[in-house]
C-alpha cells in the first residue's frame, strides 16, 4: 500500500478510536475495517495476517462486552427491559437536546423504568448507576479490542 492509503487508513483508525470512547460512531467497526482494507491491500502473509487477527480480536471484544456487561446486570437485578427503556429515551433524548440528549435521555429512562419498576427512588438509582458501569464496562472492552487491532496494524505496518 502506498504511504498516503497507509495515512489514510491511520486517520480512519484514530476516528474509530474516537468513536468508541464518544460512542456516536460504531468505532471498533471503523477500526476493523481500515485494518482489513490495509490488509487486503498489502496482501502476502502480513497483510492477511493482520487483517485476520484484527477481526478475531475485534469479535472477541464484541462479543465478550455483552457478557461481562449483562453479568454485572444481572448482579445488581437490572431487567433488560430497563435498558430498552432507556434506550428509547437516549434515541428520543439524541434527537431533543443537541450534543448531550443521548447519555441524559438513556440516563432519565433507565432512572424511570427502575422507579416504575421498583417503586423506590433510591433502588431505582441504584439500578441506574449499575446500567452506566455496564455501560462504561462495554466502552472499555471494545476499546481495548479496537487498541489491540491497532497495535496488530502498527506491527504489520513495521514488518511490511
Amino acid at each position: 500500500m502506498s504511504p498516503l492509503g497507509e495515512v489514510l487508513v491511520g486517520l480512519v483508525i484514530v476516528v474509530g478510536l474516537v468513536g468508541v470512547v464518544v460512542q456516536v460512531l460504531p468505532g471498533a467497526l471503523l477500526v476493523l475495517g481500515a485494518v482489513v482494507v490495509w490488509g487486503v491491500m498489502t496482501g502476502g502473509a502480513a497483510g492477511w495476517t493482520v487483517a485476520v487477527v484484527a477481526l478475531l480480536v475485534t469479535a472477541a471484544a464484541e462479543v465478550s462486552k455483552y457478557f461481562l456487561a449483562g453479568r454485572h446486570l444481572k448482579r445488581a437485578g437490572v431487567p433488560p427491559s430497563t435498558l430498552i427503556w432507556g434506550g428509547v429515551l437516549g434515541i428520543v433524548g439524541f434527537f431533543v437536546i443537541p450534543v448531550v440528549g443521548l447519555p441524559v435521555g438513556f440516563l432519565l429512562g433507565t432512572f424511570l423504568a427502575e422507579l416504575v419498576r421498583l417503586r423506590d427512588g433510591a433502588t431505582a438509582w441504584r439500578a441506574t448507576v449499575a446500567a452506566l458501569q455496564a455501560t462504561g464496562l462495554t466502552i472499555l472492552v471494545e476499546l481495548a479490542g479496537a487498541l489491540l487491532s491497532t497495535a496488530v496494524w502498527v506491527v504489520g505496518l513495521l514488518v511490511t
